[in-house]
């Protein structure tokens, strides 16, 4: 498991005082970029390959409510390949005193950028989504 810790601020807010929907998926995709920048596959490497990830269907689930200045910790948990092109991420977002304010399953694929299609992930992608 991987985890990212974040402040929200007034930025990720709507005008409920809590975090708008739309910026649910943009934390979530900073928790991402921080595993695999971390395991050596990030942007310039996907660069030089041409080769990078891509969501191909998501379930988000709001479960509690995330308000301006707490802190929250993404966990991010790659699951097997159970496709031959297609994989699991699940995703949660954890409250201060352990709750879980939301949760996300996404199915990610790995993309050629040249051909714009999928491929059978490589042993470069599978080192860098695991935690």
């Amino acid at each position: 498991m991987h985890s990212y810790q974040v402040l929200i601020n007034e930025s990720h807010l709507d005008t409920f005082g809590h975090v708008n929907n739309a910026k649910y998926l943009e934390l979530y995709e900073q928790a991402r970029w921080d595993l695999i920048s971390g395991n050596n596959y990030g942007l310039e490497q996907i660069k030089a390959l041409k080769i990078g990830p891509v969501v191909l269907e998501l379930d988000l689930k709001f479960k509690r409510e995330i308000v301006n200045r707490e802190v929250i910790t993404i966990e991010s948990r790659p699951q097997e390949v159970t496709h031959p092109l297609i994989m699991e991420i699940h995703q949660s977002m954890i409250k201060a005193d352990g709750t879980t304010a939301s949760s996300i399953i996404l199915k990610v694929g790995l993309m050629d950028l040249a051909k714009r299609k999928l491929i059978t992930p490589t042993k470069e992608w599978l080192e860098a989504i695991k935690c």
